[in-house]
């Protein structure tokens, strides 16, 4: 089920902690929500779920309205917490089997239902334990199920890796991309790694409001906007190899990396690249060129300048 969300508001006081914001997330697309702490993920996520209501504008699943339709809605998504509420006194298989009654799944189908969900999240050794008795990362494992427990066509998911070991956390995304293939998933997480391993978009938000939309890929071009080449050009004399690269019509700014090794970083000009230019020019000169590296934009870097303001 696509979801749709258009100029949704909501405050707490004087503060707009989600702005008039709008998004579409398609069937089958798992969506990265990511923004400091305090920028309106959770809101949001809360508004999505029906958990909380929107003040202005409206939120679209499968083509209705979650203001006009929500209780029928709600029985197509999934949704865990960031803080996981879980009854730590209830075994896992009795908990599982709590969540699938008030899914309203048919009686007859529960005991397959949970059966399924112990084998996709990995807890056949631990069904008959109290959830109070389970790691952190088996208790992540209970709030993935309780969430999927009723096949939900969307999943929302805040911080789902919280607290897990690296072999959970491989474990945990490798399940949400299965997932993503036949489902729509929204993650919220401050875990850049696992935007990029798991996320097909990227929807960055920043005090209330949307900063950046799109793939990894397509904003680190976004936000870098100019190729940065870092060079390594041998058998000639740094000074003369920097001077000639100054003057090459594509090349911005060129800077030493290491004089003694004829390290160089190169800026090329807005929506040019310098590798052939540079090329051409060592070959004329009877330079080496022995490292070509250009310098991609990493995710940290664009979350940082998108959203230290």
């Amino acid at each position: 089920m696509d979801i749709k969300v258009e100029n949704i508001t909501k405050t707490y006081g004087p503060q707009r902690a989600v702005d008039r914001i709008s998004f579409h997330v398609k069937t089958g697309e798992i969506l990265g929500f990511l923004g400091p702490n305090g920028a309106g993920k959770t809101t949001t996520m809360k508004m999505i779920t029906n958990y909380l209501l929107p003040e202005e504008g409206n939120i679209i699943i499968g083509g209705k309205s979650l203001l006009e339709d929500a209780e029928e809605l709600k029985k197509h998504i999934g949704y865990l917490p960031e803080n996981n509420p879980l009854y730590q006194d209830m075994p896992v298989i009795d908990y599982l089997e709590f969540c699938a009654e008030i899914q309203q799944i048919p009686k007859e189908k529960v005991p397959e239902r949970i059966r399924e969900m112990v084998r996709v999240c990995g807890l056949n050794q631990e069904k008959h334990k109290k959830i109070g008795e389970l790691s952190k990362g088996y208790r992540q494992r209970v709030g993935l199920a309780q969430a999927m427990i009723h096949d939900p066509e969307i999943l929302i998911l805040d911080e789902p890796t919280t607290g897990l070991d690296p072999n959970q956390i491989v474990e945990i995304r490798k399940l949400i991309r299965e997932l993503g293939r036949e489902k729509t998933v929204i993650l919220s997480t401050h875990i850049m790694q696992e935007v990029e391993a798991t996320c097909d978009r990227i929807l960055i938000i920043n005090k209330g409001k949307i900063v950046a939309d799109g793939t990894a890929e397509s904003l680190s071009k976004q936000v870098q906007g100019q190729e940065l080449l870092h060079m390594k050009i041998e058998d000639g004399d740094p000074n003369e190899i920097f001077k000639a690269l100054q003057q090459l019509p594509t090349v911005d700014l060129v800077d030493f990396m290491d004089r003694q090794q004829n390290r160089f970083e190169i800026q090329s000009k807005p929506e040019m690249s310098s590798r052939r230019e540079v090329f051409s020019l060592c070959v004329e000169k009877g330079w080496v060129i022995t490292e070509m590296i250009p310098v991609e934009t990493k995710l940290e870097d664009i979350f940082r300048e998108l959203t230290m303001n």
